[in-house]
Formats: structure tokens, C-alpha cells, sequence
């Protein structure tokens, strides 16, 4: 699916003229995701040759654009094409309000997973976030020494949002590409840690989504995944079923949709959480199982599984006791009741065994 003539970003974002390679990015970590050749940019730069001569990848608002659609023959049902148009329309989340590296970095500390994160991936990394959005997380992990971040996702509106903080600020360890995760355009077992958060669920088939990034760690390297939970994400259900019955004044109920200001950003939200055409729900057990049916050793939750620990203190990356059947329902009943946090979604993260 190549998309043609292309919206103007969105909510002042920099328009970005240049339709060229640029030379800082690290071409040699993409491939071709058609024949999986390695990738150079053309004699003129405004593409990326496939060094079998098969095929080539325009550069546009100097983003490779190898975003190649799916070509499935079976039952499943394709979303990639609504998913795609509605970030396209609505790209999450938005920058309104971030205007300096200090105050990205003050967002992303808020978060207590991009805290973690940040805390302890180590600076010779290379990192890949796939179905980045606006890339705040990229850039963000990108701001440290040494490492090397790459943002993946199928919505230009959405990586221009990222590029142009990335260009505004020199965060020179962030690169974004335009890309498919069912059809990765990047070589197997190549990147130390691969993050996705709050993305498979928005997929037609979860699971292959999750077969698909899996087989892009490196031996002992590491996977981050957030999905919505069967349960936590219960009240945000209830309450998308009272505005869609009682029109927006029924947002009062989220403490994230009142007040005033920063309303795009609030707008942002509240197209996500309420108003997405597609989502799945899972639970802990079924993402562990996922986990461990590809040689995944889980090593951290959050929440964390049966209130073990605090979890300021968690240890991403240390292997650890997945619990029992009893304490993972424990610990999602905990997230019904307290109201589904963060639209119910929970991540868990494995090392991947040699």
C-alpha cells in the first residue's frame, strides 16, 4: 500500500522539504522487506536501492518510506488500511506543549515505564520502537549517550511529528523509518531491544504481530510489549458506551479529559481511548505463554504480578517468577478496580534465550 499524495502535517508541525537521504541515518540496519537485500541510498539520494536491483524505496520529508502492505491469503481480517487512516488523521500523542528536550524528558519521566527504561538500557544499545507514533519514546531513549533508537510506524503525519522534534532539538541518535511490522524492513535478530507499546492490539492478528517483532531481538536481548488488558480495560470500555450514549459530557468521568488546556492534547487522547476502530483485549497469561512459546524468559510486568515488589524498584531486564494463574488474575482484578490506569494496559517484558 504506497499512499500518493500525502496530507500536511498536522497541528503545526515543521514541514520537512527535503526529499534526500540523510547521511547520519544507519542505513546498514534496514533491509529490503520484500527480499530482504540490504538497502543504499541512489546516486540522487531521493531513494533507497535494494542491492538485488529488484526494488527501490522513495525518501519523502527525508523519511524511507519501506512500508510494503500486507499480503495475506487466509480468513483474517486486514485493518493496517483504517488503522493507518485513522493516525493519519489523529496522531497519538501529540507534541502539543513539548517544546524543549527538557520538557520531552519531563513527560517521558512521568511514565514510570520510560523512566525504567531509560534507567536501565544500557548506552551502547540499539533500540527499536515499533509502531513508535510520534516517536516521543524514541526520541526520548534517543536523547542518551552512544545508543541507537529507531522508531518504526505505518503513519507519515506521525513520523514527520517525530522527525521534526528530532531535527529541531539534535537528538542525532533517533532515526524514523515508514514501515509495516507484519513486513519489518530490518535483518532478524538485530537490535538489542525492541519495544511495543500499545500497538499489537490495534493489529488483525495480534499474535502474528507478536511472532513478527519477536524474531527482530538479538539472542539475550530483550522485548517490551503493552497490551490492553481483558480486564483493566473494562472501564474504558463502560465509559466509550456512556459517550457514545450521552454525547462528550460523559468525558467528565476521565480525569485526563478535564479542565482546561493543552486541548489537543486532551483531543488526542480522547480519539484513542474512545473513539479507535479497532482493538483486542488479553491477559496476562495468554502474553506470557507468547512469551515463553519463543524462548522468551519473562523478567519484569507492570503492574507488577501479585504486588511482589514496588514498583518504582523493578529491575526490568532481571529474570524473575512469572507467578501462578491465581496471582496474575489477582493482579488484573487490581487493575479493574482501580479504574484501568492508562486506558487498562499493561506491559511485559522477556529476554530472549541464546
Amino acid at each position: 500500500m504506497h499512499l500518493g499524495a500525502e496530507p500536511r502535517p498536522p497541528n503545526g508541525a515543521d514541514e520537512i522539504a527535503a526529499d534526500t537521504a540523510d547521511p547520519g541515518v544507519p542505513y546498514g540496519l534496514f533491509r529490503c522487506p520484500l527480499d530482504g537485500g540490504s538497502l543504499r541510498p541512489s546516486p540522487d539520494s531521493e531513494r533507497l536501492d535494494c542491492e538485488f536491483g529488484r526494488h527501490d524505496f522513495p525518501i519523502q520529508a527525508g523519511l524511507p518510506r519501506l512500508f510494503v502492505a500486507n499480503d495475506w491469503t487466509d480468513a483474517r481480517r486486514d485493518v493496517t488500511d483504517i488503522v493507518k487512516a485513522f493516525y493519519e488523521e489523529t496522531p497519538f500523542p501529540n507534541y502539543d506543549g513539548l517544546d524543549t528536550r527538557d520538557s520531552l524528558r519531563t513527560k517521558a519521566g512521568e511514565s514510570i515505564f520510560g523512566r525504567l527504561l531509560d534507567q536501565q538500557i544500557s548506552h551502547s544499545a540499539k533500540i527499536l520502537e515499533i509502531g513508535c507514533g510520534t516517536g516521543q519514546m524514541t526520541n526520548f531513549l534517543g536523547m542518551g549517550w552512544g545508543r541507537t533508537a529507531v522508531g518504526a510506524d505505518l503513519c507519515l503525519n506521525s513520523l514527520r511529528l517525530a522527525k521534526g522534534f528530532r531535527d529541531r532539538f539534535s537528538i542525532n541518535n533517533a532515526h524514523f523509518v515508514q514501515a509495516n511490522l507484519f513486513r519489518p524492513p530490518f535483518p532478524p535478530a538485530s537490535f538489542d531491544v525492541v519495544i511495543s507499546n500499545g500497538v499489537l492490539h490495534h493489529t488483525g492478528d495480534c499474535a502474528a504481530a507478536f511472532r513478527s517483532i519477536a524474531g527482530l531481538v538479538k539472542p539475550g536481548g530483550l522485548l517490551a510489549v503493552g497490551l490492553y488488558n481483558w480486564l483493566g480495560r473494562l472501564p474504558t470500555l463502560w465509559l466509550r458506551g456512556l459517550i457514545e450514549r450521552f454525547g462528550r459530557g460523559a468525558m467528565a468521568f476521565d480525569h485526563r479529559l478535564r479542565g482546561r488546556g493543552d486541548d489537543v492534547r486532551r483531543e488526542a487522547w480522547y480519539m484513542d481511548q474512545y473513539r479507535h476502530p479497532h482493538e483486542t483485549r488479553h491477559s496476562m497469561g495468554q502474553l506470557l505463554g507468547w512469551f515463553q512459546d519463543l524462548g522468551f524468559e519473562f523478567t519484569a510486568s507492570i503492574p507488577t504480578i501479585g504486588d511482589a515488589e514496588s514498583i518504582e524498584d523493578v529491575a526490568l531486564f532481571e529474570p524473575r517468577p512469572a507467578g501462578s494463574q491465581l496471582t496474575r488474575l489477582a493482579s488484573e482484578i487490581e487493575m479493574l478496580i482501580t479504574g484501568g490506569r492508562d486506558g487498562g494496559l499493561f506491559v511485559m517484558i522477556g529476554r530472549k534465550r541464546p
